[in-house]
């Protein structure tokens, strides 16, 4: 037995059934409200959803017309995927009563947003006028000016994901794997092969042109993952170590308060006083660091997350890579959540080296190659050593490695349900075409003229028909609108009791002190 697998089998020996049945686990799933023409709707968050700057569970991400929608913390993924369900069928209800007899607005149920506007007509969210409130539409506000907000429009799924009795340590040693193996994840369960040609308009691109003024890459599998999505010229300066919490929060700390000339350039404010953004910063704050997974931490009211994280460890990670399955109806199903608990035990019980920069710009490529041509024959990835293996290659080891995680997970919590995910996967793998984003090419090939947006209009419709004729009882709507009522409410206390000049409270909240213990 190797050394890597002797550490392995000591650490999988560690991890108890209790552990295992302790897993804790949220989703927070985006999704753009689109009109029945398959185009941005310009409306703003219906006030029949409440708050959402305080709603628990519905908020607004970039735009007024991104949805986010969260659920709680659960131990069973039957659970989390209920209330996830529960919480579509109350929006999908708001935006049927709201519609006035016309066709209601759509859940967009892809990662690559509908037709847009003009960037600057993409509405900013708004979260009332408190200072919060205030100070988060500013960072939209400096997000569109660093990036652009058709950018900000991409929508995903994050799972948030915890074991008890995880140190930081530990989960800074899961991170780095996971880092180095996500690959499989976009291969496996991407599926935005293609998009809209609004989205790239005025920008250059390696897309191929499809009909219906689509755009796409023939073995792409996740396009929000690669060159197009969240990335940014700006941090792609930044070599962020995950070797431990301090390395990390220092790194990220020195992005917070290191001035960025193109930054600068733009100012915190316009010649009429209105802000353009929070700070000149590399980064405004934590939240503009993208990744593929976070270190988080719960903060309290006010509260800097470095802090949190600096003063309290970590509490949870949250995966970040992950598309909208346009084929499920709220965007992720049950085996893939289950795949991603034992993919995520996998990382954090096999051995982890500390990473390095050479190592953390072959990341940064393999992940750009397989959200470009995933399924693309014969292609290599790099590994940490400089050498080049087959991504088929590299993933079936990585799958074969996470048959113990499976068999551990099953016989804590019985059943087989995580053999299966896993056998799943390894399908997948053997079978490019049974892949998601093969599927989304497929079905857009066969049945719409090679359209983006009316494959994504048909099937954001068929979703509202099938989450509208699931059972909804009366005691689940009063709750839903007791729920949006309540965070008015909530909202309306905090705007009452604000004190603080806008200026001085985010000159204090921005203050590298607050990041400090």
């Amino acid at each position: 037995m190797s050394e890597e697998n002797k550490r392995a089998q000591a650490a999988a020996l560690a991890v108890t059934p209790d552990d295992l049945r302790g897993i804790r686990r949220g989703i927070e799933k985006e999704s753009l409200r689109a009109r029945p023409n398959g185009m941005l709707a310009l409306t703003p968050h219906p006030a029949a959803l409440g708050s959402a700057l305080t709603h628990p569970h519905i908020t607004t991400d970039y735009s007024e017309s991104q949805v986010e929608l969260i659920t709680g913390v659960h131990s069973s993924v039957e659970a989390c995927l209920q209330e996830l369900t529960e919480v579509h069928q109350g929006v999908y209800r708001v935006l049927d009563q709201q519609s006035c007899g016309q066709e209601a607005e759509r859940l967009w149920v892809g990662s690559m947003p509908c037709g847009l506007p003009t960037d600057e007509t993409i509405p900013l969210g708004r979260y009332g006028k408190s200072n919060v409130g205030r100070s988060k539409s500013v960072y939209r506000m400096g997000l569109g000016q660093r990036y652009g907000r058709r950018m900000q429009t991409i929508s995903g799924i994050h799972y948030n994901w915890s074991l008890p009795g995880v140190s930081s340590e530990q989960y800074f040693s899961l991170i780095r794997n996971f880092r180095r193996h996500s690959f499989v994840l976009l291969y496996l369960f991407g599926a935005s092969p293609a998009l809209c040609s609004s989205f790239v308009e005025g920008r250059r691109h390696e897309l191929k042109a499809l009909g219906g003024h689509t755009f796409y890459m023939p073995y792409g599998t996740s396009l929000r993952m690669g060159r197009l999505g969240y990335q940014s010229d700006a941090q792609s300066s930044l070599a962020v170590s995950y070797n431990c919490l301090d390395s990390y929060a220092d790194s990220l700390h020195e992005a917070l308060t290191r001035p960025y000339p193109a930054y600068e350039a733009i100012g915190v404010r316009n010649p009429g006083g209105d802000y353009n953004q929070l700070s000149t910063s590399l980064l405004q704050i934590e939240n503009e660091f993208y990744g593929t997974i976070r270190p988080k931490r719960v903060i309290q009211a006010g509260e800097r997350p470095l802090h949190a994280l600096r003063e309290r460890g970590v509490e949870y990670v949250e995966v970040r890579c992950m598309d909208l399955d346009p084929f499920v109806p709220v965007g992720i199903n049950a085996q893939t959540i289950r795949f991603l608990d034992l993919f995520l035990l996998h990382c954090l019980l096999t051995d982890s080296p500390p990473d390095t920069p050479a190592e953390i710009a072959a990341l940064a490529e393999n992940q750009h190659l397989v959200a470009a041509r995933g399924r693309e024959p014969g292609l290599k990835l790099m590994r940490a050593d400089g050498s080049q293996t087959l991504l088929s290659d590299w993933a079936a080891e990585l799958l074969a490695q996470c048959a113990p995680m499976a068999r551990m997970l099953d016989e804590a919590q019985g059943g087989t349900a995580h053999a299966e995910a896993l056998a799943a996967a390894k399908r997948t793998l053997a079978n490019p075409n049974s892949t998601p984003s093969a599927r989304v090419l497929r079905a857009m090939a066969q049945d719409f003229d090679d359209s983006y947006i009316d494959f994504l209009r048909q099937q954001s419709e068929q979703t509202r028909k099938t989450l509208m004729d699931l059972p909804y009882s009366e005691a689940q709507a009063q709750r839903f609108k007791a729920q949006a009522e309540a965070s008015l409410v909530e909202q309306a206390r905090i705007e009452a009791a604000e004190t603080l000049p806008f200026d001085e409270y985010l000159r204090q909240y921005l203050s590298p002190a607050r990041m400090q213990v």
